[in-house]
């Protein structure tokens, strides 16, 4: 085990850039949110009892994607060929394998911000692998010869286990882990006693950013209704960590969704409701910023941008803010997005090209450093 005096995971020398005619080259990219979790790490029923046919019978899906492709089913058929893709990159047998489909998609000097789930509480069923064991396997894989340069590890824990805390510093004592990750739908809020206590003043102690789940999609308690979970993932329930913990790198993650994304583009704000502005999550989260009431408030497009053609434009207006341009991080949120039709790299590419290489730079390169505690940023 090393020392928490050790050197991080994934930390390393910053990369040299050579300026050539005043263009800009070699941003080192940081994907500021993946996921290598693997099946075993996944409850048996999770999202419903049906999964844990597939599990039995890795054939199933194929056998229904055929048979849609023999009827006149196309659009059946493309959303199965996507789960089999997805099926496929999360029953491989490590996190290293997983991580090696993210890499190949980037440049050799990326990195990425690995976040596991800890999903026993979730109310699918059993774990096959707990998060200790996850937890040190992803510690492993940023100790890699090969890939461990380019592995940014968090912990992650529900506030609601027996001895949450103790493997969340274990991660940050031994491990070296990198920051936290908090997913308030799997039952808790943000502002949970033990989080508010034990979790955020280590973070801060320690310069320690967080990202929290902040999307009407992904994993939710499955004893809890949809208006319950919500409740603890609306960016108002970050409210009262930001206002008692100002030094606290938070990022809300994925920019309040996609839903609220196009639920704006399609159908506006109402305008005789006060409210409608605070309750579409993407706008709430660049208001909270731009107030610069919370200066260490950042947010992330994962999953989001992978509905490109409708989220791209948005992205280029929100950038041209330049206090909230400066807290906009670059993530995908790979694996997840193996659901959908552009790969990590079309996303990428097309990314760089319609932000340019400035604005890139800065939600890629810039802006995660500020994030990490790599570097100091100005608010």
């Amino acid at each position: 085990m090393r020392s928490a005096r050790a050197r991080p995971a994934g930390a390393g020398a910053p990369v040299r850039r050579a300026r050539k005619g005043g263009a800009m080259t070699g941003i080192r990219i940081t994907n500021c949110h993946i996921h290598t979790f693997t099946a075993a790490h996944a409850p048996l029923y999770y999202p419903a009892p049906p999964v844990a046919a597939l599990r039995a019978f890795p054939g199933l899906l194929r056998g229904l994607r055929g048979a849609a492709r023999l009827l006149p089913w196309e659009a059946a058929y493309e959303v199965l060929l996507r789960l089999e893709h997805f099926r496929e990159t999360g029953c491989r047998d490590s996190q290293r394998a997983v991580f090696l489909e993210a890499v190949r998609h980037y440049p050799a000097s990326a990195r990425f911000v690995v976040l596991p789930m800890d999903l026993a509480c979730s109310g699918y069923g059993p774990v096959p692998v707990g998060i200790e064991a996850q937890h040190r396997e992803l510690y492993e894989l940023s100790r890699d010869p090969e890939l461990g340069h380019r592995v940014i590890p968090f912990a992650t824990l529900d506030p609601d286990r027996p001895g949450a805390v103790a493997e969340l510093r274990r991660c940050l004592d031994d491990y070296g882990f990198r920051g936290v990750k908090i997913y308030p739908r799997l039952g808790y809020a943000p502002s949970h006693e033990i989080l508010m206590r034990e979790v955020y003043p280590l973070c801060v102690e320690r310069g320690l950013p967080v990202v929290s789940h902040c999307s009407r999609g992904g994993v939710r308690n499955r004893r809890w209704s949809r208006a319950r979970a919500d409740a603890v993932t609306d960016p108002a329930a970050h409210v009262p960590v930001l206002r008692a913990f100002p030094g606290l790198r938070l990022c809300l993650a994925h920019f309040g969704g996609d839903r609220d994304w196009l639920s704006y583009l399609s159908d506006g704000l109402d305008p005789l409701d006060p409210e409608a502005r605070r309750r579409n999550w993407a706008l709430s989260i660049a208001d909270m910023i731009e107030s610069g009431a919370y200066p260490n408030l950042f947010t992330d497009i994962s999953y989001t941008l992978f509905r490109f053609g409708d989220c791209m434009p948005l992205l280029k207006l929100f950038l041209e803010r330049e206090r909230l341009a400066s807290r906009i991080l670059f993530g995908s949120d790979f694996y997840m997005t193996r659901q959908e039709d552009l790969s990590e790299k079309a996303v990428a590419i097309r990314l760089r090209a319609a932000l340019g290489e400035a604005a890139f730079r800065r939600i890629a390169e810039t802006n995660p450093a500020i994030w990490l505690g790599e570097t100091q940023g100005r608010a």
